[in-house]
């Protein structure tokens, strides 16, 4: 049996203790009887990699270098990084209840590991590029690494103050969670390119060279220069109580002008023929009615208006609300899935967990609302799951990832040669229904868009800049 405790062997009553706690942990966390057993061997591999270290001498670096050296293992599926990452916070928030375990970015980890090499950065022993996969890590410090994230996460310690204002900034400007974890990671960044200098003692000058670094050496595309830049003007002004000033000039990084990605109509028929189920159902709302993809997800039961065929779009991109169509295909397997949610929401209501979030200014109004069966996510999550912002455990929407992944995959079988991705149903949507002869302005309304600008853009995708251009070599 792997060892649990450093120096010693321990004895049969400590390790079935010790797992005997973890896999109560694991019930406690609503972890599936059936992954139980993979949790524990996620755990049995990580103790045999760390053996001789007492669990609560284990540090932030030593859970990062472990996931680096997994994501390295060849043929390694993405579900089974997931269910390690999780099997190890169970561990240390819960078992070992280590002092860095309850504000380790976690979900950080869960992203998918595709997105993770330009983080990695480069590890090496003696010179040897590669990942080690024992004692013997040694990082090689480069601006921007995966080194740096771990030190982005120091740097959220030391200056604890100033992220924790930062947070109570933006919650009090109902800024989203995701505009929240933007901000900070951008933050951390900054603070990290400055080797961890108090932020007071840093100007306009600083910024402006962080800045051209990102897009000298990072080559890091125009609109993620702008999120950096608005991040640190949201914090020199709302943290530090400063303007920051004139920055100067300093490099942008360049913004071409790039035409969306559009299937023609036998390729969309092409790409249908491969995603069944709920990724079908999902997928056909967000190419029949033009939805983003966190649009989709977030659909609630009384957005659905069977009655007029329409769906009310709620907090859509710029915090604005829109109608439109239902796509009388999916009206039928709509009302079957909506059946079956019905059912789940039910049982939950019988577990005492049957409410959803609501915007906190209209559950301090309504404090019952999310109970409601009209508040219900259309896509509900497979699982429970504990808000970052409230702490409480509840039913979310499906992670849009799962259907994300599911269109590449539903493309990449279809034989499609196109980069198709879930915006590319929503930029097939307007351009058929402009092919169709319909009014520019009508899809302007159904998009969203502020500026019909923005919805000409199609035009362009059809050839048709107010006119049909036919080529002189098909005279």
């Amino acid at each position: 049996m792997t060892q649990v405790i450093a120096n010693q062997r321990p004895n049969p009553q400590q390790v079935e203790k010790f797992w005997s706690d973890y896999r109560e942990a694991l019930v406690l966390e609503r972890i599936e009887r059936k992954k139980v057993t993979w949790h524990c061997r996620h755990i049995e591999r990580y103790l045999r990699k760390t053996e001789g270290v007492k669990l609560r001498d284990h540090s932030v670096d030593d859970i990062a270098f472990y996931f680096v050296n997994y994501l390295k293992e060849p043929d390694v599926k993405q579900w089974q990084y997931w269910q390690c990452v999780e099997a190890l916070r169970i561990l240390f928030q819960k078992i070992v209840k280590s002092d860095w375990a309850d504000s380790f970015p976690w979900s950080k980890w869960m992203e998918p590991h595709a997105n993770f090499p330009d983080k990695i950065g480069v590890y090496s022993d003696g010179g040897e590029s590669g990942i080690i996969a024992d004692e013997t890590w040694r990082p090689v410090i480069r601006k921007e690494s995966f080194r740096d994230e771990v030190q982005g996460f120091r740097a959220r310690e030391v200056f604890k103050n100033h992220f924790d204002k930062l947070r109570t900034e933006i919650r009090m400007k109902h800024y989203s969670i995701r505009t929240e974890q933007t901000y900070e990671e951008w933050v951390a960044r900054f603070i990290v390119f400055n080797e961890c200098k108090d932020p007071h003692l840093l100007c306009a000058r600083n910024v402006q060279e962080y800045l051209s670094y990102l897009a000298d050496v990072r080559r890091i595309s125009a609109s993620t220069q702008n999120q950096a830049l608005c991040a640190l003007v949201f914090f020199w002004k709302h943290v530090l109580g400063v303007e920051l000033g004139e920055i100067g000039e300093f490099e942008f990084a360049k913004k071409g002008k790039r035409l969306p990605v559009v299937l023609s109509k036998n390729e969309t028929d092409v790409f249908f023929e491969h995603i069944d189920g709920v990724n079908l159902l999902m997928a056909g709302l967000m190419y029949g009615a033009g939805l983003r993809v966190m649009e989709c997800v977030r659909l609630r039961i009384k957005d659905i208006d069977f009655d007029h065929g329409q769906i009310l779009v709620r907090n859509g991109k710029g915090d604005k609300d829109r109608i439109t169509v239902l796509p009388g295909k999916y009206v039928e397997p709509l009302r079957q899935h909506i059946a079956k949610v019905k059912e789940l929401f039910e049982k939950d209501q019988q577990a005492g967990i049957g409410d959803v979030y609501i915007w906190p200014s209209l559950e301090r109004k309504y404090p019952n609302i999310g109970k409601e069966w009209g508040w219900q996510y259309v896509f509900p999550a497979a699982d429970y799951s504990t808000d970052p912002r409230s702490g409480r455990v509840r039913r979310h929407h499906v992670n849009e990832r799962a259907i994300q992944m599911h269109v590449k995959r539903a493309a990449k079988e279809a034989g499609l040669v196109k980069d198709v991705h879930c915006h590319v149903l929503r930029h097939s949507f307007a351009t058929h229904l402009l092919e169709g002869g319909y009014d520019i302005r009508t899809v302007q309304e159904l998009l969203g868009h502020a500026d019909v600008s923005t919805t000409m853009i199609y035009t362009h995708v059809l050839n048709r800049p107010g006119l049909a251009v036919r080529s002189p070599a098909d005279r």
